[in-house]
């Protein structure tokens, strides 16, 4: 069972505090879209307002109108129960298996093409980072934040992890002036927004580009995702078959340290075996890389569960059907690759 996101009303306001976060809709209301009459911290829900306002009730009520309960429209849709996987199991392998076709097949055939799928994954986290930040009354400038990402991503694929902090302080500045033209009202607010978006996006994600761009990249980053992906399944299965003890109840509900336990065990073994078989790495390092790589991704799975929390929203998107949005598949990979980046250029550095 999931509990509330927050209990706290003077933080989110009474009516998010009685809204179970697996309750919360699949995407959100973007505030820019409201009436000119309605405030934007959010519309009206039938309970207290925001800010502990009372809803707003009609002054009567027609003496002929059924009662709501009687009324067939009134009846609640019927959610559909995915047990404790919490998801159409068989909708998110084809999804996943599609996605990781298209981002392996570039490094095999033309490699260059993999900077194509960086810009875009950059393109579309950045995208559903600022929509879900503006939830919470931030309004990061979407335009200069996807120029500096594309930026970002090009100087870490043609000349290293450098550049790539030279193009985050370059965004940083663009961003800074781009927002001066919308006043100082909420300024603060918005850059730190915004940097958070920079920063968790194109930054961590631009390491993929140096990890891929040696000889010998292709094996770099298909052994990174096979972390990620052995760490998840690892921990989905073990989860579901043993999870009791929650890892993080007020994070992440179904998330067990017996998942976490099958997440670091199976990432160990399989890394072992593919760092030997891929980069000639022993089999010891390749457990070691393994198990960092695995706390990494678990830890940015919290992560962005976290943010989601905080602002009220189920998912990033819902571009991907059974996985939600790009971030929400990002979400390990983020931190996982910047942790590869560095166990590598140790246990394997490149030729």
């Amino acid at each position: 069972m999931s509990e509330p996101y927050d209990t706290d009303p003077r933080r989110s306001g009474a009516s998010r505090a009685r809204q179970p976060y697996d309750a919360a809709p699949d995407a959100y209301s973007d505030p820019s879209d409201l009436p000119a009459d309605e405030p934007r911290g959010g519309r009206r829900r039938g309970g207290p307002g925001r800010h502990g306002d009372p809803a707003e009730q009609p002054d009567h009520e027609p003496s002929d109108r059924r009662d709501d309960a009687d009324r067939p429209e009134a009846a609640a849709e019927p959610v559909k129960d995915y047990g404790r996987a919490g998801r159409n199991v068989p909708v998110s392998i084809l999804v996943a298996v599609g996605l990781l076709l298209v981002i392996l097949a570039p490094l095999f055939f033309f490699k260059p093409l993999f900077l194509v799928i960086l810009v875009a994954a950059a393109g579309l986290g950045i995208w559903e980072m600022t929509r879900a930040l503006r939830t919470s009354g931030a309004r990061p400038p979407l335009i200069p934040l996807l120029g500096g990402g594309v930026a970002m991503m090009c100087l870490a694929w043609f000349s290293g992890v450098d550049a790539l902090s030279i193009g985050l302080l370059i965004t940083v500045l663009a961003t800074m002036v781009w927002r001066m033209g919308d006043g100082p009202a909420g300024y603060q607010r918005d850059m730190g927004a915004a940097a958070l978006t920079m920063v968790y996006v194109p930054f961590l994600l631009g390491f993929a580009a140096p990890l891929t761009t040696p000889d010998d990249g292709q094996w770099r980053i298909l052994a990174t995702l096979a972390a990620v992906v052995l760490s998840d399944t690892g921990g989905f299965v073990a989860g579901v078959l043993f999870g009791k003890h929650p890892m993080a109840p007020t994070i992440s509900p179904k998330k067990s340290w017996e998942g976490f336990a099958g997440s670091i065990v199976a990432t160990a073994a399989g890394s072992a075996a593919i760092l030997w078989a891929l980069l000639d790495v022993a089999p010891w390092k390749g457990a070691l890389f393994g198990m960092v790589v695995s706390v990494a991704a678990v830890l940015g799975d919290l992560a962005e569960s976290l943010l989601k929390r905080d602002l009220g929203i189920k998912d990033m998107s819902n571009i991907l059907p059974g996985h939600g949005g790009i971030m929400d598949r990002l979400d390990s990979i983020v931190f996982a690759v910047p942790t590869a980046y560095l166990l590598l250029s140790v246990l394997a550095p490149p030729a």
